[in-house]
């Protein structure tokens, strides 16, 4: 894999502007629940959280971030997504975008 096609959490963040949260109706990235996003020599790491831990979409849509990356990066072997609860998820993880789509 050459420097031009090697992934970047930017690049990453930003091929999971397609997957949306059910629940909210907005992509994962303007909700603010990927807390982090770490690319390590054919591996990408991603920390996510939901809106509420009682989500009855928590296996859903982190299969939905991993095929997503997947996807997007076809050269990468390993993708690992993790739940994480902690910080918990507030509104004031919005984007600017995010908080515009919720009225807030």
């Amino acid at each position: 894999m050459n420097e031009a096609t090697r992934p970047t959490p930017e690049s990453v963040r930003a091929c999971l502007e397609s997957v949306v949260d059910p629940e909210m109706g907005i992509n994962v990235i303007d909700l603010g629940t990927v807390y982090d996003v770490r690319v390590e020599s054919g591996r990408i790491d991603v920390d996510l959280t939901l809106t509420n831990s009682g989500s009855p979409c928590a296996g859903t849509l982190a299969g939905e971030v991993e095929q997503a990356i997947r996807a997007a990066f076809e050269e990468i072997d390993d993708v690992e997504v993790g739940l994480v609860f902690d910080p918990p998820w507030s509104f004031d993880r919005l984007s600017e975008k995010g908080k515009a789509l919720l009225g807030r």
